[in-house]
């Protein structure tokens, strides 16, 4: 099955991998990338927190595969000017034509205040301002085959919203699928809604809740995740020691395969179009579990 955004035609697939890569070298980077081609998966979401910068390294990589599709997610809109993002958008979508989503977000106030020294304003309303101005930014470069489509990191209802109205759908992160559900009702039909599945393969309930809580920690921290799972019943006692198993076992699919599996039909059941992995490893190292992607690809 293909997901294409009616706006440019870029297939994501519908199934796709999320995956920290800062720690591999290029040449290890490279070869991740290939493996997760051959297996079939659809995009592969790159984060940008206090690492690479994800546009070099997508770039550098979409000329070393030839199909796979490459997401932000996501990219920091504190980090560069509307100007400049639309620059990026054109540049990389003409290196790697219907292969590049250009996810964006505004990310927390900790990591724009402390991090980086801006002001953190409000939300939606900076995020609004930031995507007519990269409407309205010149750009004379050469011009992409096609435009790269543009996702938010959209939790609550009003950026949802604007995911619809001034983009091409939605990429939420660190949320139930009750979540989705409800994305899906405020997107419409028609914009495309990617929500992040962490998964972990293990059976053993303290086991599996011990890495998730380990894995959990910092997003658990961040008040617009609390915010936003606040919408679905959890509350400050949730929040304690990294997760109640109640929150855990919202957020982690974890499990045998067929519980995993069990997940990802739930997320596309109540209405993503695609969904991208986020997998752990069973001893709670960090990295994604190559056995795991193996067991799960799309053409395993």
């Amino acid at each position: 099955m293909t997901v294409e955004t009616a706006q440019s035609g870029t297939d994501l697939g519908k199934l796709g991998v999320w995956s920290f890569i800062d720690t591999m070298s290029s040449r290890e980077a490279v070869q991740f990338v290939r493996q997760l081609e051959s297996w079939g998966y659809g995009t592969l979401w790159v984060p940008e927190a206090v690492g690479r910068d994800p546009f070099s390294i997508i770039s550098f990589l979409a000329a070393h595969t030839e199909k796979l599709v490459f997401a932000t997610g996501i990219a920091n809109i504190y980090a560069r000017d509307a100007m400049a993002m639309n620059a990026i958008r054109n540049t990389v979508a003409e290196l790697a034509p219907g292969r590049f989503v250009l996810g964006l977000g505004v990310s927390h106030a900790p990591l724009v205040s402390d991090m980086r020294g801006h002001d953190y304003k409000k939300p939606v309303t900076t995020m609004r301002h930031y995507l007519e101005g990269m409407q309205q930014s010149l750009y004379l470069g050469a011009a992409p085959e096609q435009p790269a489509p543009v996702l938010l990191g959209a939790l609550r209802p009003k950026m949802l919203a604007l995911s619809a109205e001034l983009a091409n759908g939605a990429h939420p992160y660190f949320a139930p699928v009750e979540h989705t559900r409800q994305a899906r009702e405020v997107l419409g039909s028609e914009a495309l809604l990617c929500p992040e599945q962490m998964v972990l393969l293990e059976t053993d309930a303290d086991k599996a809740r011990t890495i998730a809580r380990k894995q959990m920690e910092t997003y658990v921290g961040l008040e617009n995740y609390r915010n936003n799972l606040r919408q679905f019943g959890f509350d400050d006692e949730d929040f304690e020691n990294n997760g109640s198993d109640r929150l855990v076992d919202a957020i982690f699919a974890w499990g045998d395969l067929d519980a995993i599996k069990g997940r990802l039909k739930q997320q596309w059941d109540a209405g993503a179009n695609h969904v991208c992995i986020q997998t752990y490893q069973s001893d709670g190292e960090m990295g994604p579990n190559m056995e795991l992607l193996e067991m799960l690809a799309p053409d395993a």
